[in-house]
């Protein structure tokens, strides 16, 4: 069993084509693949529904998060109660500003797979938290992206599950072990 498993998607996440159907909050609450499971759909798909989708998610035990896709979402995101924030900066200066913004409401941020979205980690404050995914994590010379920053952040590690066959984080923590990066508890 893993310790932790932030960032998880459901069917609430209905616009997302990787998305398959038995990907419900029962089954991966019955799965149990993770100690401490917190599920995080896209923001865009929930918001309009967030009290649903948070009394079903805290309903099941879970933890309560949500992945944010930039700067437009931010003042939306910041209205709403959860446990944490998974966001997507991509390298553009209004997206920084929207970290910076989602880091002052005192929850936990968690910088989505930076390898894919570009972010530069230059410029990501060392309060954030880095993710090493398994859906993302081998698209890039991940040595020479992350290693520099192993002292920098705290990282947490995921698996960005859209289907229970992904319910596991194999090659994330491969180059965590490799690059010699704890992995970070948010929720010991």
């Amino acid at each position: 069993m893993l310790n932790q498993d932030l960032h998880v998607h459901t069917t609430w996440s209905h616009d997302d084509s990787a998305i398959v159907p038995e990907q419900t909050i029962a089954l991966i609450r019955q799965v149990q693949h993770a100690r401490v499971i917190g599920i995080s759909d896209h923001f865009e798909h929930v918001y309009a529904r967030f009290d649903d989708y948070a009394a079903a998610v805290r309903g099941a035990g879970l933890r309560l998060g949500t992945e944010v896709n930039g700067h437009a979402w931010v003042d939306d995101a910041l209205a709403i109660d959860c446990d944490y924030r998974i966001y997507h900066c991509w390298d553009l200066d209004a997206d920084y500003r929207g970290l910076e913004r989602l880091l002052s409401a005192g929850t936990p941020v968690i910088v989505a797979h930076p390898n894919a979205l570009d972010t530069d980690l230059d410029r990501v404050p060392p309060e954030c938290l880095v993710e090493l995914n398994n859906r993302y994590i081998w698209r890039c010379d991940w040595r020479a992206f992350y290693g520099p920053y192993r002292k920098r952040f705290r990282f947490v590690l995921s698996s960005d599950a859209h289907q229970p066959n992904w319910l596991n984080q194999t090659v994330a923590r491969h180059v965590a072990d490799t690059l010699d990066i704890e992995e970070t508890l948010l929720f010991p």
